[in-house]
């Protein structure tokens, strides 16, 4: 049977129905909060520590000083809990509630319906994350006094954009676990132990994979360097993980002095006549972060078509 209209009507009003609810909730504030509260305390540190200093890029080093704990770091770890929870039940809630066969009964389609929650999720985290960015630039500018140059700019407004589509692929995450269990406990433990492993195990586990699938060459074990073939094969592996993907970025991104980004890029750059201290340009920067991105919004994308091809296939009972 052919549906009439198009998918995507009631799109608008699914959007404004849950953005509502994120910002009327209790859960939301309490989110923002943590996030900011966190956030402030490597925001002042690395404040006074370049209070005075004629250092360039400034603007970035408030985000990544790199001798203390930074915002980037400690959004790499809260993103993907306010993500989780404002994902975790947008589903089975409905179902647990028996709303969603009052709200599929009104001239909405499944696709208006997921899409709209989940492009409401993500506004309340693109909200939230660009009032911390300006905050962190307005303060920067209050105890610093100095302006941003653009490409400090440029540089920090693509640091939000990548940490926005690091927020959908663990909005998408929550949302499949919603999407298949009933339960929204089980929907949250599963995707905070996805979190965890994602972040904190699968770093370790990797290049042990990588060494067992591409064992090294012993002339490089002897000389006490990393084969790069297996290197390669572990930095690929590690790419499977959101976290490890975010923190790359972040480190290309806002790191323009970074003195080495491999053996093998090393190299070129100085085959290039580079100076491996020297600061990155900013299209070269685009150009290093340019998988990393795409492989964030490509995450995002897939975790969102698995959540829809579930979603169509399961029933719907009043």
């Amino acid at each position: 049977m052919r549906r009439e209209g198009s998918p995507w009507q009631g799109l608008g009003t699914v959007v404004v129905k849950e953005l509502a609810d994120h910002f009327d909730s209790a859960r939301m504030p309490l989110l923002a909060l943590l996030m900011v509260v966190a956030a402030a305390v490597p925001v002042y540190i690395g404040a006074r520590l370049l209070e005075g200093t004629e250092e360039p890029f400034l603007l970035l080093k408030l985000f990544n000083p790199g001798q203390t704990l930074s915002v980037a770091q400690i959004l790499g770890f809260l993103i993907p809990i306010m993500a989780i929870g404002l994902g975790f039940d947008a589903v089975n809630g409905e179902h647990n509630r028996r709303t969603l066969s009052r709200i599929l009964a009104q001239p909405i389609y499944r696709d208006a319906l997921l899409a709209g929650k989940f492009l409401a999720g993500l506004i309340a985290l693109a909200v939230n994350l660009i009032c911390l960015w300006l905050l962190v630039i307005g303060f920067g500018l209050y105890r610093l006094g100095v302006l941003p140059t653009g490409d400090d700019f440029t540089r920090s407004l693509a640091y939000l954009i990548i940490t926005i589509a690091y927020a959908g692929v663990w909005l998408s995450m929550a949302m499949l676990f919603s999407v298949l269990f009933r339960s929204p406990a089980t929907a949250a433990l599963l995707a905070l132990g996805v979190w965890l492993f994602m972040a904190l195990l699968w770093p370790l586990i990797a290049p042990r994979i990588a060494g067992l699938i591409s064992p090294p060459d012993v002339r490089y074990l002897l000389l006490g360097t990393n084969d790069p073939q297996t290197q390669a094969l572990a930095d690929a592996l590690s790419w499977i993980s959101p976290y490890m993907l975010f923190e790359e970025a972040t480190q290309f991104i806002l790191n323009p002095t970074t003195p080495s980004f491999g053996p093998v890029i090393d190299q070129i750059r100085q085959l290039q006549g580079m100076v491996i201290d020297a600061a990155l340009p900013l299209r070269e920067s685009f150009a290093f972060i340019w998988s990393q991105a795409v492989g964030l919004i490509a995450g995002a994308i897939v975790l969102f078509v698995a959540t829809y091809v579930v979603f169509q296939r399961q029933e719907v009972r009043a």
